[in-house]
This record gives structure tokens, sequence and C-alpha cells, in this order.
């Protein structure tokens, strides 16, 4: 499980004594107890490598929106802290898919589902969500999908 690497990448991380891994860990650990929380509120029942995956994915989300903004705005010493961070949670992230394999999966839904038009846009990302969920690169699908119905 990827919660239990998540632990052991931490208890190595302090053996090493390497503080901004450390640092790095620790928010995941936190961001994954919080939505535990989240959940046991909600009632849903969502399978523990589904929820850390997806906590996982904003995460990085988040960073590499960061450090486009701060790279924007001249703070290279900013994004290079994000960046770390980034790798850090890119470490316990399951492989993406290339454009190649993204654009092959969006082919074969569109003969499956007859989809032509962009009305058709959002039957086909949820087939590809359904079928690719945490291996799917979201913004990527979307701009495929975009150029391949219009």
């Amino acid at each position: 499980m990827i919660r239990d690497d998540i632990k052991a990448a931490t208890i190595a991380a302090m053996k090493a004594g390497d503080k901004a891994r450390i640092a790095a860990l620790r928010q995941i650990s936190a961001k994954i107890k919080d939505r535990d929380i989240e959940e046991r509120t909600s009632g849903k029942a969502i399978p523990d490598d589904e929820l850390v995956v997806s906590v996982l994915q904003k995460m990085a989300k988040q960073r590499r929106e960061s450090i486009e903004l701060y790279v924007s705005g001249g703070r290279e010493e900013l994004a290079a802290i994000e960046r770390a961070e980034l790798a850090v949670i890119e470490e316990f992230l399951p492989q993406m898919m290339d454009e190649a394999a993204t654009r092959a999966a969006i082919e074969a839904i569109k003969a499956e589902t007859g989809a032509a038009t962009m009305k058709d846009m959002g039957a086909v990302m949820a087939a590809l969500k359904a079928r690719h969920g945490a291996a799917l690169d979201g913004k990527l699908a979307s701009t495929l999908v975009k150029a391949a119905l219009s």
C-alpha cells in the first residue's frame, strides 16, 4: 500500500537526517489524515490506495501551479523548494500515461461510443477517467479530447 511506503520513506528520511524530505513526507501524511477524517464524516467508502493517490495528485497539481507562479514572478528560490516537494510527491504516484497512450485511449473510446462532436466530450472524459483513473493526466486528456472532437 502506498500509505505504508510513505511511512517507511519518512522513517528512512529521519534516519538519514534529510530535513527537506522529512518535511515533504510529513505534509503528505497530514493531507492524507485530513482526507481520512473528511471521508469518515461523509460516509463514503473509497479504497485506500485510491484515496492516497487522489491526495497526491492534488498536491502535485498545486506544486506545479506554484512553480509556474514563482518562476513567472522571478522567485526561483521558492520554485526550487516546490520542485523538491514535487519530486517527493511524484515518487509515490503511479506512472502517468504519456501523450501517445492517452491519444490511443481517446481514439478507442471515440470508436466505442461513436463520439464525434464537442457535445460528446463529457462522455469521453468520463469513460477515460473510469478506465484509466490514477494514470490519467486530466489536463493533457482534456486538451487531447478537445482536439480530437473538434
